[in-house]
């Protein structure tokens, strides 16, 4: 029963409010030095790779070793080059992100905005199990399943080509792309959609138009968490890319990815020789190419964030 008077509110007494302050100050100064310590860590990466890789333009110029197509090592004299490692990787990381993206935020869409409670919290954790598996039971199954697939459906000699590791790698970015895009939709106001509803829009209107642009941040999350999945990748592209180091011209030709020269070389690569830096030095370009796809990633999103203020 209302009476008219008003409430009184007690403040917290003064031990309370110490001991909130104190947790405050705790939780504050743990992510501070998480951040710090993140920082530290990143920079220790760039010095490493600086320190090491840098010396082989010493040896080698910058443009021969970004645009040379020979990688010969142990030749004498030995030579550096990358390209059809950089166009190996770049072609893979796009089939991959082209296929994973669609797919992944439609997923997403309709887990979140279609599909019943149950088999929501059914699907939701398999999805999640699924970004568990060893990138090496990935690479068995392209080499048991999907190679001979593909080797039978374009009549190549061997099934182990860039398009075989492209949709590996889109299997194994999916999971990433469809659990935090999900999430992103969710966390859209239940208000937003229903003020669409009353507009008169269709349910496939409010996702479009409404859900998806609300939950832009989180998809471009997921999208930027697969793409680093797929260009990041290692064991799965080594086994089903095929292993060769002449520059490729189509997805269906056999190559081989930057990261997958690192890891197939560097065990025989002399500490300090030269392809040891040069190898340090191929790591240095994936960093700067990572890099530059994330800053590029943030620029779209943010002229899609004042499209959609507008």
């Amino acid at each position: 029963m209302l009476t008219g008077q008003p409430v009184s509110i007690t403040a917290p007494p003064p031990e309370l409010r110490r001991r909130l302050r104190f947790g405050e100050k705790l939780i504050e100064s743990v992510i501070f030095i998480a951040g710090i310590l993140a920082i530290i860590v990143l920079l220790g990466i760039i010095v490493i790779l600086l320190k090491d890789g840098l010396p082989i333009f010493a040896h080698t110029s910058p443009w021969q070793f970004l645009f040379g197509t020979k990688w010969y090592p142990i030749s004498d004299p030995p030579s550096f080059g990358i390209a059809p490692f950089m166009v190996s990787t770049l072609m893979i990381t796009l089939i991959a992100t082209a296929i994973a993206v669609p797919v992944g935020v439609a997923c997403a869409a309709y887990l979140s905005e279609v599909a019943p409670r149950k088999v929501s919290e059914t699907a939701k954790p398999i999805i999640e199990i699924l970004a568990g598996i060893p990138s090496v039971m990935m690479g068995f199954v392209g080499l048991a399943l999907l190679s001979p697939l593909v080797q039978s459906a374009f009549r190549l000699n061997t099934g182990l080509c860039g398009l075989t590791a492209a949709i590996m790698l889109s299997l194994m970015s999916l999971p990433i792309i469809v659990s935090v895009s999900e999430d992103a939709l969710h966390a859209v106001p239940r208000e937003f959609k229903e003020a669409s509803y009353a507009l008169g829009a269709t349910k496939w209107e409010t996702i479009w138009h409404v859900c998806i642009p609300s939950a832009l941040s989180g998809i471009a999350a997921a999208i930027m968490l697969g793409v680093g999945r797929a260009i990041g990748e290692t064991m799965t592209v080594l086994m089903v890319a095929g292993g060769a180091l002449a520059m490729p011209v189509s997805p269906v030709d056999p190559m081989t990815t930057m990261t997958a020269v690192i890891a197939s070389s560097i065990g025989n690569a002399i500490r300090g020789g030269l392809q040891y830096q040069a190898l340090f030095a191929v790591g240095l370009i994936l960093f700067i190419l990572t890099l530059a796809v994330n800053i590029i990633a943030e620029r779209v999103l943010e002229r899609q964030k004042r499209k959609f203020a507008r």
